[in-house]
């Protein structure tokens, strides 16, 4: 792997960790461990639900006025923003960004725990771990008075997880005053120092929603179950055999409907997610579901006919909640040259991997992008057991720090 690094993107790496200042800035990450975990534990005790992220937008926002952060905003969907300034006026950008947003709904009890260098809340890691790099860099950088080559944008964005479907990242890209000028983006995203996602995962997510006249259980015996016909839609759709070349997943993420268990429901839904590294198979999935869905729901019809009470039929829906984009980084890229050789430089093995994160955006548009772990190491993502431990992220956000600098032409 190192052989295929350009020499003059080592020796640039190489030449910028020798570099007094970049030493302060390592000093200042080393020594002030405890102030990036205090800022993780007061982020992560605010709840951030899909589309509720506003009271963490606003906290984040108030950090980096602290920080010294030029034009300090909240845009018309929610991501905070904040830039520190080339030394000399650019037109380029990069852009460094981290998810606020969890999986997590509003009434989730969110009680950090810190024990030692451990933190244990819903979120702490992701993408409490994120954030909190977000301002390590940006306090870094002020401590030791970096001048950038270009501006370096810092992004708490929104709608990452669950149905949020990138909102907070298209706008970005879509809408700000900035998107066209990015010349490189660098996603924060959980623990780690050593993945890389080179490559943006497609998937494509559905609510399907079966409806009927509903009844009592035992007087109206006999009416279409919206809660049974969307079961054999699940069943079917869990018998296809899914590839491994491309590699292919199913899901289904939540399920519900009925009032009460001696009462025919009125209307059932389910929320289906399609992964795979190519978009051919989602096409293939979509169709499949369509059919499963119809075909159920007619059989359940046809069942009810024969009592001639057609007029109180299921009836179906199909709604796409989200569709995430395809991408990928050149290994040509500048970009992906120089990981490489930072990771060269601090001993790192850089391990590309496919995912879906907000580098989805970019990489469908052709920007050059990866998300890389913020250092330090997680677990129980996704659940209330969630927890991340900082040993170690003092590496992770040195390789954060190098990349941004090498990037913006220090």
């Amino acid at each position: 792997m190192a052989s295929t690094i350009p020499a003059s993107a080592f020796a640039r790496i190489a030449q910028l960790a020798a570099d007094r200042r970049v030493h302060r800035a390592f000093k200042w990450l080393h020594l002030q461990e405890p102030q990036i975990l205090r800022w993780q534990t007061d982020l992560v005790a605010i709840p951030g639900p899909p589309f509720g992220e506003q009271p963490r937008a606003e906290w984040l926002g108030q950090r980096f006025r602290d920080l010294n952060l030029d034009e300090v905003s909240l845009d018309s969907v929610g991501n905070t923003i904040a830039i520190r300034k080339a030394a000399k006026p650019s037109e380029s950008r990069i852009l460094l960004s981290a998810h606020i947003d969890t999986v997590f709904p509003a009434e989730t009890l969110i009680e950090p725990k810190l024990q030692g260098t451990r933190l244990e809340a819903p979120g702490a890691c992701d993408n409490g771990a994120g954030v909190a790099c977000l301002l390590a860099i940006a306090a870094a950088l002020e401590h030791a008075g970096i001048d950038l080559g270009c501006d370096l944008v810092f992004a708490g964005n929104v709608g990452e997880e669950g149905e949020g479907d990138l909102r907070g990242m298209r706008h970005l890209y879509e809408h700000s005053a900035f998107g066209d000028s990015i010349i490189a983006h660098v996603v924060l995203d959980g623990a780690g120092h050593e993945v890389a996602i080179t490559e943006a995962l497609s998937s494509q997510r559905y609510l399907v929603t079966v409806r009927g006249p509903g009844g009592h259980s035992w007087t109206d015996a006999g009416r279409p179950n919206p809660i049974v016909a969307l079961s054999h839609v699940i069943a079917r759709l869990s018998e296809i055999e899914l590839t491994d070349t491309p590699r292919t997943t199913f899901n289904v993420g939540t399920i519900e409907g009925g009032t009460a268990i001696n009462a025919i429901p009125e209307q059932a839904s389910a929320r289906f997610d399609f992964r795979s590294t190519d978009p051919d198979q989602l096409i293939l999935l979509e169709v499949e579901l369509h059919r499963a869905v119809e075909d159920a729901v007619l059989a359940a019809n046809r069942l009810y006919s024969n009592g001639q009470k057609q007029n109180r039929a299921l009836e179906f829906s199909i709604e796409k909640i989200g569709s995430r984009p395809a991408g990928r980084l050149s290994q040509e890229s500048p970009l992906y040259d120089t990981l490489r050789a930072v990771d060269r430089h601090l001993n790192i093995r850089t391990q590309p991997r496919v995912a879906s994160t907000d580098a989805n955006i970019p990489l469908s548009l052709g920007v050059p992008a990866l998300s890389l772990g913020a250092g330090g190491e997680g677990g129980g993502i996704h659940t209330r057991g969630e927890w991340y431990d900082a040993r170690g992220r003092e590496l992770g956000l040195r390789r954060i720090l190098l990349l941004l600098l090498a990037l913006a032409g220090c």
